[in-house]
C-alpha cells in the first residue's frame, strides 16, 4: 500500500499540519509515495520528501515544486497542451487540520473527483468542525457534555448559568488556539475579545478542578470491528495549551498508556462506537473525554488528530491497511423520465 500526504490548508492550524506531515514521514517512511501541499492561496505542490522539512515551507521554498491540479481519481502535475501525469497512490491521507481539511471542504472535493481517502466526510466534518454542533450530537447520542453557553459575536454574554473558572474556546478551532480561562467576571470581556479574534463564534464552559482527561483514538474496519489505540492521559499544568501540544509535536515514540481500569475503558470504547458510525467510517478520529466524579464527559471529537495519533497505536500501519473507506453506490443516469415525456408530446 503506497500512501499520499495532503497538508498544509489556509488554516490558523497550517503549520501544525506541516509539522504533522513531517512527523508522519519519520513512522511510514517508504509507504508515503508521495506528499501533497496545501498553500494558503490553496495552490497543490509535490513536495519531494527530501524536502519535507519545516523551513522548506516556511522560506517558501515549495513554490519551487510542481504544481498539481485535481482531477477525477486523482492529482495531476500540469502538462503541455492541458496533459500531465498522474501522482500515483493507493489512498491519499487527509492531514490537514482545521479550515479546509476539516470544515468539510477538502472532503467535499476529494468525494466529487472520486480519490479515495483517510479522513472525515462532509457530514463528519459539519458534526466535528463546530464545538456547538459536537454537543448537539453527543447529547442526541445519548452522551454527556458539561454545561455551556454558545456565543456569537453580535450577541451579549449571558454567562450567569455558569460557575467561575470559566473556559472561553473558538468555537471552529482545535489545537488549543485562541482559549482563555476566565476567573472572574471582570475579566470576561477582556478574554471574550482575544477569543473572538480567532472565531466569531465561542463556547463558554465551566473550567472545571480536578477532572481528568483522556484522549482514545480509533476506527472501523472492514468486517465492522474497531481497531483501537490505548487510552492516553495527556499530561498538562492547569490548562493543556498551544505550547505544551505543539512545541514537541514532532514525536514519534509510543506514549504510555493511562491508568485506569478496564471497566473505564470498556465504557470510552462503547461511546466512541456510539460516536463514530455511520459519521465518521473512513477516518481515524480521537475522542477525548473528561471524567468527572466517575462520570464520563465528551470534550470534543478531533477528526483528524496530529499526526494522525499513530503514537497511540501499538500497530499503526496495521490501522491504515484495515480502516474501511465507504464506498458509494453509482446512481445510473438513463433519461427515462425525460423520454417518457418526450412521447406523450
Amino acid at each position: 500500500m503506497v500512501y499520499g500526504v495532503l497538508f498544509g490548508g489556509q488554516s490558523y492550524e497550517h503549520e501544525i499540519s506541516i509539522v504533522s506531515a513531517i512527523a508522519l514521514k519519520e513512522v511510514l517512511g517508504t509507504q508515503i509515495g508521495h506528499f501533497i501541499f496545501l498553500d494558503g492561496a490553496r495552490h497543490f505542490y509535490l513536495i519531494p520528501t527530501k524536502d519535507m522539512r519545516s523551513n522548506f515551507f516556511a522560506n517558501n521554498q515549495y513554490k519551487k515544486c510542481p504544481k498539481l491540479i485535481l482531477k477525477p481519481r486523482g492529482f495531476y502535475t500540469q502538462g503541455l497542451l492541458g496533459g500531465g501525469k498522474q501522482v500515483a497512490f493507493s489512498t491519499l491521507i487527509n492531514l490537514v487540520h482545521g479550515g479546509d481539511g476539516e470544515d468539510g471542504l477538502l472532503a467535499s472535493l476529494l468525494d466529487f473527483f472520486e480519490v479515495p481517502f483517510i479522513g472525515p466526510r462532509v457530514e463528519a466534518c459539519v458534526l466535528s468542525y463546530s464545538k456547538y454542533l459536537t454537543k448537539a450530537f453527543a447529547q442526541e447520542r445519548g452522551i454527556q457534555v458539561l454545561p455551556y453557553v454558545f456565543l456569537d459575536r453580535h450577541e451579549s454574554a449571558p454567562l450567569g448559568a455558569l460557575d467561575f473558572p470559566l473556559i472561553a474556546k473558538p468555537n471552529r478551532l482545535g489545537s488549543s488556539i485562541g482559549i482563555r480561562i476566565v476567573k472572574e467576571t471582570k475579566d470576561v470581556d477582556y478574554a471574550l475579545d482575544e477569543t473572538f479574534e480567532f472565531d466569531s463564534q465561542v463556547i463558554v464552559e465551566p473550567f472545571k478542578a480536578g477532572v481528568k482527561e483522556y484522549n482514545l483514538a480509533g476506527c472501523m474496519v472492514e468486517n465492522g470491528d474497531y481497531l483501537f489505540s490505548i487510552v492516553e492521559e495527556p499530561k498538562k499544568k492547569e490548562l493543556l495549551g498551544f505550547e505544551e501540544k505543539y512545541l514537541d509535536f514532532g514525536r514519534t515514540q509510543k506514549v504510555a498508556r493511562a491508568q485506569i481500569s478496564a471497566v473505564l475503558e470498556e465504557q470510552m470504547r462503547a461511546l466512541f462506537k456510539r460516536i463514530y458510525a455511520p459519521f465518521f467510517i473512513g477516518a481515524i478520529i480521537r475522542c477525548d473525554f473528561f471524567v468527572l466524579e466517575d462520570t464520563i464527559f465528551l470534550n470534543e471529537i478531533n477528526p483528524i488528530p496530529g499526526s494522525l495519533a499513530h503514537y497511540l497505536f501499538e500497530d499503526f500501519t496495521n490501522v491504515l491497511e484495515n480502516i474501511l473507506l465507504p464506498k458509494r453506490a453509482p446512481i445510473p443516469i438513463t433519461y427515462h423520465y425525460i423520454n417518457q415525456i418526450q412521447k406523450h408530446k
